[in-house]
């Protein structure tokens, strides 16, 4: 599942020896757009559909925790578009809740919300993509990623490891960051960090991957942190039981399952 989302800071030292280090040749390196693209691809479009149940602890600035429990369901379909479906377990207090998006790169992406205890069901608008999920650090656009015809790229660093790729909005009213820096891996290309910058220049917002593995073929970021630099507090979120290729059918993705989710694709599929 694409979820893949996120990166690994490299400070001091690190900065100093990429000094030394031999850089690709710009004949070697894709454009940057092609960085850009196969990032995404790695992070959102593994094979045609997903799978995975998402265990999210929640840590305030005071150090209080909340714990959330989550499986979502992913499926593509053509020039980009996407749908997911995310059905909440745990606590008590959010079972039932499920969350619905259809994905549609270069439009807005359409996304509702069911509140089991109002039994409503709520249309989140395009303005509050950027807006906490269910109570985390992580945003409604971090689930199924941000439109990269957004943004304006640019490749600013090449280490032995990483592409370091500065992603500046070409609306910068629409959003709260001046821009963002993402580290992507050379071999695998998912994104590995990415640290937001506000108006004045300070980092206030870091999202990173702190463990990979390869599933069904595809290299998986299964465990991944959102930190609020400015405020402080963070949440960590663990990918298990990830799987690819399943063949869910369009079908799961609508309305209706919104208030009767479909227990057979929420199952572990046993693999």
């Amino acid at each position: 599942m694409k979820n893949r989302v996120l990166r690994t800071l490299v400070i001091g030292l690190g900065l100093a020896a990429t000094a030394f280090a031999p850089a690709a040749s710009a004949q070697d390196r894709p454009s940057t757009m092609e960085i850009v693209k196969r990032a995404n691809q790695a992070s959102f479009y593994a094979g045609d559909d997903g799978r995975t149940e998402a265990r999210m602890r929640i840590v305030g600035s005071s150090g209080r925790e909340q714990v959330r429990q989550f499986t979502m369901l992913r499926r593509d379909g053509d020039q980009g578009r996407q749908q997911y479906l995310v059905v909440f377990s745990r606590p008590a207090d959010v079972r039932g809740t499920v969350f619905l998006v259809e994905k549609n790169p270069g439009a807005d992406d359409n996304r509702w919300l069911y509140l089991p205890g109002l039994d409503l069901v709520r249309r989140i608008a395009p303005g509050d993509k950027r807006t906490s999920f269910v109570g985390s650090h992580v945003y409604y656009e971090d689930v199924s990623g941000r439109d990269i015809q957004a943004d304006e790229h640019e490749l600013i660093e090449t280490t032995d490891e990483h592409y370091v790729v500065r992603s500046t909005p070409k609306d910068p009213d629409s959003v709260e960051f001046a821009y963002f820096d993402t580290r992507i891996d050379r071999d695998t290309f998912l994104p590995m960090e990415s640290e937001y910058v506000n108006a004045d220049g300070k980092i206030y917002r870091r999202m990173k991957i702190e463990e990979v593995k390869e599933i069904d073929g595809y290299p998986t970021g299964v465990r991944m942190r959102m930190e609020d630099v400015a405020n402080g507090g963070h949440t960590l979120v663990q990918f298990r039981y990830n799987a690819y290729d399943l063949g869910i059918p369009e079908s799961v993705f609508s309305e209706r399952s919104l208030r009767n989710p479909p227990r057979e694709w929420l199952q572990r599929p046993e693999r």
